[in-house]
């Protein structure tokens, strides 16, 4: 028997490995790639951990910064000795360094240490507000952002919506996406106002804030994936044979 294995007719089971077989499985294969797993999860939150916890302890600015991006550069190291991808830990700097921007502008402007931190923890909160309207516009123009992860792997990036279970079910992902950003922005955004509007005191403001980053961190993202990974695995979408490649 040759070893070449037969062309399969359009619509068999056959047409794609086990894994790729369905669209829960290619949404839980990209989203794995791009969280980057355990590890990629620990890289991205260690720095900003970092800096929450030296800032709520020391009180010191500089020090909490400086720690985060050594903290992250020792990731790094660890990363380019192991030849392995580096794209969280530089994500995670990247985060710092935008941070870092934040905090230097405030402190031109005269702004004291409290109202440094605060500007620390601005460029999160603009970033979760942006992030959730971008996602929630994708859906309610019905090009939820999920669905061209299976593009991807189908080999057409647009081939996905002409099976509207597959655009149902990638709206749902796209929507679990969007809860954790719009709970981060709605319960941070009125604490940093108070704070940099001196309704409240905003000392204790920053304190609120670096306690809400890590229990509003990877808490609230693993629990919005859990969501994910329970409703994958609640059903079977076929992907839509016309849309794989030749």
């Amino acid at each position: 028997m040759s070893e070449q294995q037969p062309e399969t007719p359009p619509g068999s089971t056959q047409a794609a490995p086990v894994e790729r077989a369905t669209v829960e499985a290619v949404v839980r294969t990209q989203l794995a790639t791009a969280l980057g797993g355990k590890r990629g999860m620990a890289e991205a939150a260690v720095p900003t951990i970092l800096f929450t916890l030296l800032w709520l302890t020391v009180r010191d600015l500089r020090t909490a910064l400086v720690v985060s991006v050594g903290a992250a550069l020792v990731l790094l190291a660890v990363r380019l000795v192991q030849r392995s991808t580096v794209q969280f830990v530089l994500n995670a700097l990247l985060g710092i360094g935008i941070g870092w921007f934040f905090v230097q502008r405030a402190a031109a402007a005269g702004g004291s240490a409290e109202e440094q931190a605060l500007a620390y923890f601005l460029p999160g909160i603009l970033y979760n507000t942006g992030y959730a309207v971008v996602l929630a516009t994708t859906c309610l123009v019905g090009w939820p952002l999920v669905g061209f992860m299976v593009g991807s792997i189908t080999g057409d990036a647009t081939a996905w919506r002409r099976d509207r279970q597959v655009v149902k079910l990638c709206s749902r992902l796209t929507w679990l996406l969007v809860l954790p950003c719009v709970i981060r922005a709605g319960v941070q955004a009125p604490i940093w106002l108070a704070g940099s509007s001196g309704s409240m005191d905003p000392d204790a403001a920053v304190a609120a804030l670096g306690v809400l980053k890590i229990v509003m961190g990877w808490p609230l993202q693993l629990a919005a994936l859990g969501s994910m990974v329970w409703l994958l695995a609640r059903d079977r979408t076929p992907v839509d044979p016309e849309a794989a490649p030749a």
